[in-house]
């Protein structure tokens, strides 16, 4: 199985994570973040991977750091785990629809990170509750996710929203829509030899 584990301490974020890319859905997230931790849980579902993440952050300032130093840590257990890459398809795409929300992701663990990502979300922070309480996501925040992750792993990201109303559909289609096309990039071709590069490196 690929798995890999990391940490991460700045005094901002103290976070530690596990992944194990060829698991089975099921996630242990904790980031303060109720909004977040079920985008991450998504994803860990969508995506059959197993996911343990705990982080503890300066949620006092707002949700910023946590957010995405979560995408550091994240993109780092992606590209240890992936290893050399041999055999795996490389690239994924997906397009994924949730109610009024579409979504289409494509991914190529490339080794070159890219991220290709631009939307004006119309609510600025999701909750489940009050939102001037700590623990409120604000959208913005999600492409400093995305951002973090593709550089960190070093794939290169596409995401692009086709269709959506409500912010909390467009957000969860993209989680899961990545991890959809993340799967699929990362699972390993039975046909396939060796690194699908001509230069013989990812």
């Amino acid at each position: 199985m690929r798995k890999a584990e990391t940490e991460r301490t700045t005094k901002e974020t103290q976070i530690k994570a596990a992944l194990n890319i060829d698991g089975s859905g099921k996630a242990n997230v904790n980031s303060g973040i109720g909004f977040f931790d079920h985008m991450l849980n998504s994803f860990a579902k969508h995506g059959n991977f197993d996911l343990d993440i705990e982080c503890k952050g300066d949620l006092d300032v707002d949700c910023h750091h946590s957010v995405e130093d979560i995408g550091i840590v994240l993109g780092k257990c992606f590209k240890e785990a992936l290893g050399d890459k041999a055999g795996i398809n490389r690239y994924g795409s997906f397009i994924l629809p949730m109610d009024d929300a579409l979504v289409l992701c494509s991914v190529d663990f490339s080794g070159r990170p890219y991220l290709n990502f631009s939307y004006s979300f119309g609510e600025e922070r999701i909750s489940d509750f009050d939102v001037t309480q700590v623990g409120s996501f604000e959208t913005e925040t999600l492409r400093e996710f995305l951002y973090a992750l593709s550089y960190s792993a070093e794939m290169n990201l596409h995401v692009k929203i086709l269709d959506g109303i409500n912010t909390h559909h467009i957000i969860e289609a993209i989680f899961k829509s990545m991890a959809n096309a993340m799967r699929i990039a990362a699972s390993k071709n039975p046909d396939r030899e060796g690194i699908l590069s001509t230069k013989g490196a990812l």
